[in-house]
């Protein structure tokens, strides 16, 4: 078996299978339709957060009441 003949084993990032790495698997990097759908819907409901500090700018009110 040649160095070219190698598939690329890759762990599913929403239910940790390993799998193929193929460009003939339309949800890659996941194993199946229904682990890209579980990962879209977390997305989708906002599980995935990437946490900032406010700014200044962030916290003003930028309708100030008269």
């Amino acid at each position: 078996m040649s160095s070219t003949d190698k598939k690329l084993e890759v762990r599913c990032p929403s239910c940790g299978t390993m799998h193929t790495y193929s460009t003939d698997n339309p949800y890659r990097p996941f194993c199946s339709k229904g682990c890209k759908a579980i990962d879209l819907g977390a997305w989708a409901s906002e599980s995935y957060r990437v946490e900032a500090k406010p700014t200044t700018e962030d916290l003003l009110d930028p309708d100030p009441a008269p």
